[in-house]
């Protein structure tokens, strides 16, 4: 886990086995690639094989930063479009939330509620390079953010210019293999698009109400998009598609200073 925290909590979080990796060193650092990287492309993806849980970082919930998470009971079926980021040498030689230590040059990853260990899949939408890692570790604790990926990781899938990249994570276990892609899959012309969702209601009035609060947002257009939840139809005010990952943070700013909190990133 990372990010600082004060010594009582690193103790309390040590004491159920979720590492917090920067903050209980004492010591501030910069994050960022090795300056002798090796050839990443020779590092072979994680191979899935049954594991039992963790006796470390599996807590039925937890809190940072004052939200809580709660561990899925399991990691069948789990399959999610999101953004990626990574990280590299701050961390490189500590323990993770299992309390393995954290080699950058390995093919894992955390995640925020996944069992750990887990094995996924990971493909950047963008460019349709797809890996398999080995979840051990608890973050990332940034809100648009669904899995941190190790720095060998990045590199095979493309993000470490950016930092972060439009992913697909499914998981992923030893029957499956045979039958997954091990090639970069096709990609759409037009790339993936990114989004913000702001709200949905069953109510359309409600959803051009909200359209209409948000058009005040200079460079994100508004706009509905309709779907059915199985009970009948649902309107979604939507900002978007956005340009970056960047201005997708910074609109969750402004959009947090406005009042309106619940939003979350959507790729299609």
């Amino acid at each position: 886990m990372r990010g600082s925290r004060k010594s009582i909590v690193c103790l309390f979080f040590r004491a159920v086995g979720i590492s917090l990796l920067a903050g209980c060193s004492g010591v501030e650092q910069s994050d960022g690639a090795p300056q002798a990287p090796p050839d990443v492309a020779s590092i072979p993806d994680a191979v899935p094989r049954t594991e039992p849980r963790s006796r470390y970082g599996n807590p039925p919930s937890y809190v940072v930063n004052g939200k809580r998470y709660h561990t899925l009971a399991s990691s069948h079926g789990y399959r999610e479009r999101g953004i990626a980021s990574w990280y590299g040498t701050k961390f490189h030689g500590r323990r993770t939330s299992t309390q393995e230590v954290y080699d950058m040059y390995a093919m894992t990853a955390a995640h925020k509620t996944l069992p750990l260990p887990t094995y996924v899949r990971v493909t950047n939408l963008a460019n349709g390079r797809s890996v398999v890692v080995r979840v051990n570790d608890r973050g990332p604790f940034h809100r648009n953010r669904i899995i941190d990926l190790s720095y060998a990781a990045a590199a095979k899938l493309g993000l470490l210019a950016k930092g972060t990249g439009l992913v697909e994570v499914e998981t992923t276990d030893a029957r499956r293999m045979d039958n997954e892609p091990s090639a970069p899959q096709p990609v759409l012309a037009a790339g993936p698009s990114l989004y913000l969702q702001v709200g949905a209601f069953a109510d359309r009035n409600n959803a051009l109400r909200l359209k209409t609060r948000l058009n005040s947002i200079d460079g994100a257009p508004a706009l509905i998009s309709e779907g059915n939840n199985g009970l009948g139809t649902i309107y979604r005010v939507r900002l978007g598609p956005l340009a970056s990952v960047a201005k997708a943070d910074s609109l969750m700013s402004q959009l947090a200073t406005l009042g309106v909190g619940d939003t979350h990133v959507v790729i299609e």
